[in-house]
């Protein structure tokens, strides 16, 4: 993983995107309101490494609470990621629970 591209939200296509050599790892989101529903999860094969993948989620969250939103996990691999990252159960809306 040599030339990492910072994360972009790619408003147009509705995902957050990092790019890695010739690799797009990307998250699926919609919103509405004041909610993101982060609803797809898609890592290459080369990338795929627990190590890249906590650390793509963690950038996505982080921005999103820079913009004050709500998150709210639809695909299993992201409210896994939010179960074992406790600091960002808080962003999550109310009534909502992983």
């Amino acid at each position: 993983m040599n030339d990492v591209v910072e994360l972009k939200d790619n408003d147009f296509l509705r995902q957050f995107e990092i790019k890695v050599d010739d690799h797009l790892a990307k998250i699926e989101y919609s919103l509405q309101d004041r909610k993101i529903f982060l609803t797809k999860l898609v890592i290459p094969e080369p990338l795929k490494d627990d190590a890249f993948k906590k650390d793509f989620l963690a950038a996505v969250f982080e921005q999103i609470e820079e913009r004050n939103l709500s998150v709210v996990p639809t695909s299993p691999e992201i409210a896994k990621f939010v179960r074992s990252n406790r600091k960002y159960k808080r962003m999550l809306p109310v009534g909502v629970r992983i």
